[in-house]
């Protein structure tokens, strides 16, 4: 790893104890909007992954399989029984 990726990951656990520490804190003072911001953007973040599943799902360009032709008519191998005699 390097050093320059330690240093964001550092920032990503200072930033989400900073986040912890506000939502406690915005908690216990009984603030509405504490509650009501983290859960508005964890709704909107889901419904944005619902929305790019459903938008790759109906713009996703296939290709028609090639048909086959079906195989020549065989004829069935010996059975082994005819074989060993």
């Amino acid at each position: 790893m390097t050093h320059s990726t330690r240093n964001q990951g550092a920032l990503i656990c200072a930033g989400a104890g900073l986040a912890a520490l506000l939502f406690l804190l915005g908690v216990l003072s009984g603030s509405y909007l504490a509650l009501a911001i983290p859960v508005a953007l964890l709704v909107f973040a889901v419904l944005g992954l619902a929305f790019w599943v459903g938008w790759t799902i109906l713009t996703v360009q296939v290709e028609p399989e090639a048909e086959v032709a079906p195989p020549a008519a065989q004829t069935a191998p010996p059975s082994s029984s005819s074989q060993s005699r």
